[in-house]
């Protein structure tokens, strides 16, 4: 790769994460002196390449107004929808209105992922700058996994070496992406990220393996761990 890749940001944002158990979205919890949302964004705003970022938040949101990074020129604020796709969809076109074009690079990234490091975006970006279909951050499983029955008793034991756990960023252009979520949408197909869409469509992303610790904040243990270990840079 010659230079960085231009590229725009998509944060969904419009959950409330209930398992959190919190008066508020999960985004907006504090992570040491700021938000888990603001230490999320500040990968991307430091990185060259950056073309501009669209945050899909519900649209009552109160809390976003009130952070430093609501007035950033590079960020947009669109409103979500009622499920991930959804707000995804709003993000992208939130993107083509402020100039992105259909061959375009988007990056989608969880709202409650704040311990990406510079190294993985880059590593991202640069294996996927040509690629023909685009691909996400992923991990391998390490663990022995289970397939179970209804009854909740082992079924199988499937081979672990062809597994990986699915991360973000998940970097597609954005015509192609705005196509597959719509089709997959509008078929009624399960789609829990954005490779799954892709999937849908008859594409094969590539999986580029990142860091274990780009963990995404569910529940409060996770906030904990992350709490107690450092990002690292």
């Amino acid at each position: 790769m010659t230079g960085p890749v231009s590229y725009w940001v998509v944060i969904p944002a419009a959950g409330i994460g209930s398992r959190m158990r919190a008066d508020r979205p999960k985004q907006y919890l504090p992570l040491g002196d700021r938000t888990l949302i603001e230490q999320t964004l500040d990968c991307f705003l430091c990185q060259p390449g950056l073309n501009g970022l669209v945050v899909c938040l519900a649209a009552d949101d109160p809390w976003w107004p009130e952070l430093a990074c609501a007035q950033d020129s590079r960020i947009v604020r669109a409103d979500g929808g009622q499920e991930r796709a959804d707000s995804v969809l709003a993000g992208l076109q939130a993107l083509l209105a402020r100039g992105a074009g259909m061959a375009d690079w988007v990056l989608v990234h969880d709202a409650a992922r704040p311990n990406l490091t510079q190294e993985d975006l880059y590593k991202l970006l640069a294996t996927l700058a040509d690629d023909p279909v685009g691909g996400l951050l992923a991990v391998p499983v390490r663990d022995t996994l289970k397939c179970a029955d209804a009854q909740g008793r082992v079924a199988s034991t499937p081979d672990r070496s062809r597994y990986w756990q699915a991360y973000t960023p998940q970097m597609f252009r954005l015509g192609a992406l705005r196509d597959a979520l719509t089709q997959a949408l509008g078929a009624g197909a399960v789609v829990t990220d954005e490779a799954s869409a892709m999937e849908y469509v008859g594409l094969a992303p590539r999986l580029v393996e990142g860091r274990s610790d780009n963990i995404k904040v569910t529940r409060p243990e996770d906030l904990q761990w992350l709490s107690r270990h450092s990002k690292p840079h």
